[in-house]
C-alpha cells in the first residue's frame, strides 16, 4: 500500500512557531539547550551514534567521557556516592521503587503482613510517582493535602497511619522538591529525619531542582535523588539523572544481571543513549555554574521581584510560599479571568494577547490561573512580561 506523498512531505517541514519567544512554561525554562548543547545534537543525533564506542557497559565509555561524568562529575554535583544517567526521572523514581520491591526481605514482609508494600508520598507528588509505584506493585499513602504547603509533621502522620493501617512500615518515603503545583520548598532534612526514625529510606524527586538550584543528597540527608534532565538541566529529552547514598544501595539498586555480567537490571541494560546523554554532558558545566549559590540567589530575587510587580496590581494572588522560593509559581488572575467572560476569543484570549507580544508558555485556555516559570530570563525579560500583562488589563479595562 503506497502512502500519500502530501502526507509524507508534512512529516518533513515540522517547526514551531515559538521559536524566536519568551518562553515562561515551566516545563522547558531551564530545559532550554545551551549552544554547546546544540552542537552536541547535531554532532551525536544519528541513531545508536554512542553505541558505536560501547563495549557492553554503557556507563564504562571513555571516549566519549561518558565515563568520567556518570561516575565522578555527576555523583559530586549530586552529593551521592553513585549516579547514572536514566530515560527520565519517571524511570528513576520506578528503578527505585522497583529494586526495593524486589527485595528478598521486601518480599518476605510483605506474605507475613498479608497486605502490599506501599510509599510514602507529599500530597502534591506528581502522578508519575504514583504511576511508578504501581508499576513496582506498591500501594500509595499519601500526607493530607496541606492548606499551603508540606510540612515535616505531614509525613510524620502518613508514616505512623501507614503502619496503623498496613501493620508494617512503607518501604520508601518520596519527597516532591519543589512540588510542581506552587513550587513550594518544604524542609527536606527535617522530613528525612523523620523517615530515617523509623529506617525509611527517602527518595527526593528532584525534577524542578537538580540543574536549578544548589542541591546535595548527603547535606539533605536523603538516600536518593532523581533529577529531570529535559525540565532542568538543558537536555533534549527524554533524559533524567540517579543518585544513590550508601555502598548498600547503590548494590542493591545497580544489581548485576544472572544473564550478562555486566547489565544493571533495573536499568534493563542501557539508559540513554545517543543524543539526550551527550546533549546532558555538553549542558553540564552551565548547569554546574548557573547552580552556584549566588547565582541562584539572583534567580529566587528575580522571581520575586516579578511576583512583587503582580501583586502591586491588585489583580494578582500567588499560591504558595511568600516571600516565593524558587521560580515555579503559581497565580490566581482573577482580572484575565474577568475579561475571558467578555472576551470574543473567550479563554482562549490570553494565549492570543501574549502570542502577540512573543510570549509562550501558559497553557491556552487558562486564564483564571496558571503555573509559570522566570527561571533563566533576567530582569529585563521579566520586567516586559509584566508589563505585558499589565498592558493587557488596560486594554480590556480592568486596571
Amino acid at each position: 500500500m503506497a502512502l500519500n506523498s502530501n502526507s509524507l512531505q508534512m512529516f518533513q517541514s515540522i517547526k514551531r512557531d515559538t521559536r524566536d519567544f519568551i518562553n515562561i512554561d515551566p516545563l522547558q525554562t531551564a530545559g532550554l539547550l545551551t549552544d554547546a548543547a546544540k552542537e552536541a545534537l547535531i554532532e551525536w543525533g544519528d541513531g545508536y551514534s554512542v553505541c558505536d564506542y560501547c563495549s557492553g557497559a554503557l556507563d564504562l565509555v571513555k571516549k566519549p567521557p561518558i565515563q568520567e561524568f556518570v561516575h565522578k562529575a555527576l555523583p559530586e554535583f549530586l552529593g551521592t556516592d553513585e549516579a547514572r544517567v536514566m530515560n527520565g526521572a519517571r524511570e528513576s523514581k520506578f528503578a527505585v521503587m522497583h529494586s526495593l520491591a524486589s527485595d528478598a526481605a521486601a518480599d518476605a514482609a510483605a506474605a507475613a503482613g498479608g497486605k502490599n508494600n506501599y510509599v510514602i508520598m507529599d500530597a502534591w507528588a506528581h502522578y508519575s510517582s504514583k504511576v511508578a509505584a504501581e508499576r513496582a506493585g506498591l500501594d500509595v499513602v499519601l500526607t493530607q493535602k496541606p492548606e499551603r504547603e508540606i510540612m515535616p509533621e505531614d509525613f510524620l502522620e502518613a508514616i505512623e497511619n501507614g503502619i496503623e493501617q498496613y501493620g508494617k512500615k512503607p518501604l520508601l518515603t518520596l519527597l516532591t522538591y519543589p512540588d510542581g503545583s506552587y513550587g513550594n520548598l518544604a524542609d527536606v532534612k527535617k522530613i528525612a529525619a523523620i523517615s530515617h526514625e523509623f529506617e525509611i529510606p527517602v527518595l527526593l524527586n528532584g525534577a524542578y531542582a537538580v540543574g536549578r538550584m544548589p542541591i546535595n543528597a548527603k547535606e539533605f540527608g536523603v538516600d536518593y535523588i532523581v533529577g529531570s534532565g529535559h525540565k532542568s538541566m538543558s537536555a533534549c529529552g527524554p533524559v533524567g539523572v540517579l543518585g544513590v547514598v550508601g555502598e548498600e544501595r547503590a548494590e542493591q539498586l545497580f544489581r548485576k544481571s544472572v544473564h550478562n555480567k555486566v547489565k544493571e537490571v533495573e536499568l534493563l541494560g542501557c539508559t540513554s543513549r545517543g543524543a539526550p546523554i551527550m546533549t546532558l554532558m555538553a549542558s553540564f558545566p552551565d548547569v554546574v555554574e548557573r547552580t552556584q549559590p549566588e547565582n541562584w540567589a539572583k534567580e529566587v530575587e528575580t522571581a520575586r521581584h516579578f511576583i512583587q510587580r503582580l501583586e502591586e496590581t491588585g489583580k494578582f494572588k500567588l499560591f504558595g510560599q511568600n516571600p516565593h522560593n524558587h521560580d515555579l509559581m503559581f497565580f490566581e488572575a482573577p482580572g484575565f479571568f474577568n475579561i475571558s467572560e467578555r472576551a470574543k476569543r473567550g479563554r482562549y484570549f490570553l494565549y492570543d494577547e501574549l502570542k502577540d507580544k512573543k510570549i509562550h508558555g501558559i497553557k491556552p485556555g487558562l486564564t483564571k490561573n496558571f503555573k509559570m516559570s522566570t527561571y533563566g530570563l533576567g530582569r529585563d525579560k521579566v520586567d516586559f512580561i509584566a508589563d505585558s500583562f499589565i498592558d493587557i488589563l488596560k486594554k480590556y479595562d480592568e486596571i
